[in-house]
């Protein structure tokens, strides 16, 4: 480039007035670098006042292309080395962690498990690698809560996955008005009901959903009526269902509950009956979120005709039950208390696991199995397939229960 011409500040201030011509030529990056390191060095610009600084690089900046912080850089870099050097290197940007076939794995994992929470899918993903030794998930297995969202919302991941009645209150004396305080002891349960819709005023088919407080191991039965025709015989096979023995039994203030049939049934298994205080909406909270993350989750809220109970409760017992209780992780709380008393529930995912193992990781667990049933036993049957072979294996028997349920439907129509 021929700039020979300009020899001072004023031509320089001249040329970026456009009075002054210079012939624009400066072919390579390398020529660049020259001419600014010839220019600093002509104008002496160590020696210069901040006002012509400013001038010399405001020049630089026009004449040679490059952003003024650029221009800025090179300058620092010839004041310290007095030199002029390009660091050329090729970037070859961050290599990703986790590839396409982890997103479409994981995608896989919440079909399967209908898109549990994060923490929730993340221990799936380490269950899944430590274990029952599925290889696959060995990247998952170690990936953050936060970055399995953002996997969520990638294109790789969204290309793979393309009227309720009140309950009505009644007034009973049957049942003591209280809290359950299990003090960390399995066999405290808590019990709601479930209704599957109506249609043309004809009801469907109730769910019966009972939570351990402890372990939160959970039974869903399913029954046509909810007189006590049909719901002593079920109440009965849902206790029979947990592992450990029943203490007491708390609902809120529903009719199906709170009478003499259910009270007679409880006594007579030696089970307490309590019900829920007035003005304490978290009394039954548990089981109640039960109802949406187990039951709405997986049966729907369409109508489903009062005939069919038996055939979803059988979907229950052999499908349902299992995979929530031995493959399904849930949240469990930890109370901290502070300096003044007060207590607060935190729920870190390092508590986080499955019912089964919650149970098994109490003390002397032994104590409260009912009789004939052993810790070998149940370990038998957590460890029999893998949390996403039972997940497959519900969604399987699911789909063939509603096809089933719907051709029938339809073909009486």
């Amino acid at each position: 480039m021929n700039d020979t011409q300009i020899k001072t500040l004023e031509q320089v201030r001249q040329f970026l007035n456009g009075v002054e011509t210079i012939d624009l030529v400066i072919e390579t990056k390398e020529a660049r670098y020259a001419w600014i390191r010839e220019t600093l060095f002509r104008f002496r610009y160590r020696q210069l006042g901040k006002a012509d600084k400013g001038l010399l690089l405001d020049f630089l900046h026009k004449v040679s292309g490059y952003s003024r912080i650029q221009v800025k850089r090179l300058v620092k870099q010839y004041l310290k080395t007095g030199k002029l050097q390009r660091r050329q290197r090729t970037v070859k940007g961050f290599t990703r962690k986790y590839p396409p076939e982890d997103i479409r794995l994981l995608a896989h994992t919440d079909e399967l498990h209908g898109t549990l929470s994060g923490p929730a899918t993340k221990k799936l993903c380490e269950r899944a690698w430590a274990c029952f030794g599925q290889t696959e998930y060995q990247r998952l297995a170690d990936i953050s809560v936060g970055h399995l969202y953002n996997l969520r919302r990638s294109a790789t991941y969204r290309g793979v996955r393309h009227h309720f009645e009140k309950t009505r209150s009644t007034v009973s004396s049957i049942g003591e008005r209280r809290q359950p305080q299990p003090d960390g002891k399995p066999g405290y349960l808590r019990v709601d009901t479930v209704h599957q819709g109506d249609l043309d005023g004809v009801k469907g088919v109730y769910h019966i959903n009972a939570v351990d407080e402890v372990t939160q191991f959970e039974i869903v039965c399913s029954v046509e009526k909810i007189s006590e025709r049909y719901l002593i015989p079920v109440l009965g096979a849902l206790l029979e269902q947990f592992p450990f023995a029943i203490l007491a039994f708390h609902a809120d203030n529903g009719s199906e509950y709170i009478n003499k049939h259910v009270a007679k049934l409880l006594n007579k298994l030696l089970i307490e009956l309590t019900k829920s205080r007035p003005r304490h909406s978290n009394d039954n909270a548990l089981v109640e979120s039960k109802n949406g993350a187990i039951v709405r989750k997986h049966l729907g809220y369409v109508h489903i005709p009062q005939k069919w109970a038996p055939l979803i409760n059988a979907f229950n017992r052999d499908h349902l039950n299992p995979y929530i209780n031995f493959h399904r992780p849930c949240f469990f709380p930890v109370v901290i208390t502070d300096a003044k008393g007060k207590q607060r529930k935190t729920y870190p995912y390092q508590a986080m696991m499955t019912p089964y193992d919650k149970f098994k990781s109490l003390p002397n667990v032994e104590q409260y199995l009912k009789q004939g049933i052993t810790l070998k036993q149940l370990d038998d049957m957590a460890i029999a397939i893998s949390d996403n072979d039972a997940a497959k294996q519900l969604n399987e028997a699911k789909l063939k229960l509603y096809k089933t349920i719907f051709e029938q439907k339809h073909r009486a129509a």
